[in-house]
């Protein structure tokens, strides 16, 4: 397909294709005159997987550069997923050296627990310290005390992610469910978790 179809076809606009190309996000087209080139079902495929990670993701162009080398590099799909997830925004926190040694000090127990090895340079790890340690501000350190049910909880959530891309063929289409499955994930576990706590609370304390 000539580049206007390749556009039609991915809902993908004619400027935004030719970005990608000049960044190295899509592949080049096989070239059949100086100024025209064909595309194929490949081409398509790449691009609702970037715009997956861009859009859904939001993961940079930096990002997406280095997930798809990972992908083109064929690295295991674990090193692959492991770009794609480290490329998801995440919230930007700063934290003092006091309340990361306590939080650290604290998860690694349920870390050790759950079998899990601690990279304390990953953004979830921030994140999770200066969550822990806003609830020890706000006196509320008593509610860090569900941590390791918490933790179990969401093993068993990440083990049905993973699950849920085992029929998948390609690394593609695993990295591009991910991502969309790790957002909107996200916010369907808030949804569920608020839904699950109306009816406990009903339960537990009736009208």
């Amino acid at each position: 397909m000539r580049m206007a179809e390749l556009s039609s076809v991915s809902g993908v606009p004619v400027a935004t294709i030719k970005y990608y190309l000049r960044e190295g996000l899509l592949q080049p087209g096989e070239r059949t005159s100086p100024n025209q080139a064909r595309y194929g079902e490949a081409h398509v495929r790449r691009l609702k997987l970037v715009r997956a990670l861009i859009d859904v993701g939001g993961l940079s162009i930096a990002a997406v550069q280095e997930t798809l080398g990972a992908i083109d590099d064929q690295v295991s799909t674990h090193s692959a997923l492991g770009f794609a997830q480290k490329g998801i925004a995440m919230p930007d926190v700063a934290v003092d050296e006091e309340t990361r040694a306590w939080a650290l000090s604290r998860f690694e127990g349920v870390a050790k627990e759950q079998g899990w090895d601690l990279c304390t340079d990953d953004p979830a790890i921030e994140v999770l310290i200066s969550v822990m340690g806003a609830f020890r501000d706000l006196g509320h350190e008593n509610l860090l005390d569900g941590l390791p049910q918490y933790a179990s909880a969401s093993r068993q959530i990440a083990e049905q992610d993973l699950a849920s891309l085992a029929g998948m063929k390609s690394v593609e289409q695993i990295v591009e469910s991910a991502a969309v499955g790790t957002v909107l994930g996200d916010t369907l576990l808030m949804a569920l978790r608020r839904i699950a706590q109306q009816e406990v609370s009903h339960r537990v304390y009736g009208d």
